[in-house]
């Protein structure tokens, strides 16, 4: 062959493979990128929270009060479109309030009757704190402790003398809290009764002499104003105005309430006429959260 026909099928042979090249090219073409897919990839949005709004009502008990209403300001400033108003009243109110549906939540110092709870049986009960009971005396008396006995013997009038507990020559006016009250009902489940000589449950009655008030911050001013005066109060509102009475030779304190060295302490309770729902269930979730509790650790005793 000559040198002619070898040069034209070498030209041949690239022209089919520059032809085969640009054939498989175009069968399979690079398809041009959206522009979902052009657009950098994001992190998919979290949904948004939800928005609260409205109006919460609460009453009854002036134990919780103070407590409602420093978590009530740290919820609202959270969630500035919500309101939450808060009256006193007493534990009683607290229950009767919410089983009539009065109110948005009740709140009540002490555990629920049984016969509470045949009146209002959709009642639902949330135990946002325990609270301790504290005996007080006038900041000029100095009583170092008393037992359980002799403070039920105090305030049923049984001792009527300071000399008989330690201090001085003098008669003791007692103050107490009101019929109704959250604190009284249970300072008289928890010192007033006891078991008698047949295992029977009694209940001695506060002495007539009694000077009732009707709130915590009521008993804190006249004992602390009062000469020769003995009361009891909720742990949240004691102060240096007053003296706080060791029992059984135990300091009222929430580090005492904690570790079991001291007995007198009580629930302190929200409630809601049925489950709650809306406001109410997220500010009573708040309250139940770290958040929420790290506030009661304040001045209370948390659940957790």
């Amino acid at each position: 062959m000559s040198r002619k026909y070898f040069g034209l099928l070498s030209v041949m042979l690239v022209s089919a493979l520059l032809l085969g090249a640009c054939s498989t090219a175009a069968a399979t073409p690079t398809a041009a990128p959206t522009a979902e897919e052009a657009a950098p990839m994001e992190e998919e949005a979290a949904p948004a929270e939800e928005t609260l709004s409205g109006q919460v009502q609460i009453a009854g008990s002036t134990t919780v009060q103070p407590l409602a209403e420093t978590l009530s300001e740290a919820f609202m400033e959270a969630n500035p479109d919500v309101v939450i108003e808060i009256q006193g009243g007493g534990s009683s109110v607290g229950v009767t309030s919410a089983g009539d549906g009065t109110v948005d939540i009740g709140s009540a110092s002490r555990e629920i009757k049984s016969s509470e709870m045949e009146t209002y049986p959709d009642l639902n009960v949330y135990t946002i704190a325990f609270d301790g009971i504290a005996i007080i005396t006038n900041p000029d008396l100095e009583i170092p402790t008393l037992s359980i006995e002799q403070v039920r013997d105090i305030f049923s009038g049984t001792i009527t003398n300071l000399s008989e507990v330690g201090g001085p020559d003098a008669a003791i006016v007692v103050v107490s809290r009101e019929e109704g009250s959250g604190t009284r009902a249970a300072f008289e489940e928890l010192v007033m009764t006891y078991k008698d000589a047949n295992g029977e449950s009694v209940t001695d009655p506060i002495s007539e002499d009694a000077l009732l008030q009707q709130s915590n911050g009521q008993v804190l001013t006249v004992v602390s104003t009062t000469p020769n005066t003995v009361g009891f109060l909720s742990f949240g509102y004691l102060n240096d105005s007053v003296n706080g009475v060791a029992i059984d030779g135990v300091a009222p304190t929430v580090e005492n309430v904690k570790n079991g060295s001291y007995s007198i302490f009580r629930p302190l309770n929200l409630l809601t006429n049925g489950p709650a729902d809306g406001l109410a269930k997220a500010f009573i979730d708040y309250i139940l959260s770290d958040a929420g509790q790290e506030i009661v650790a304040e001045d209370y005793i948390t659940v957790k």
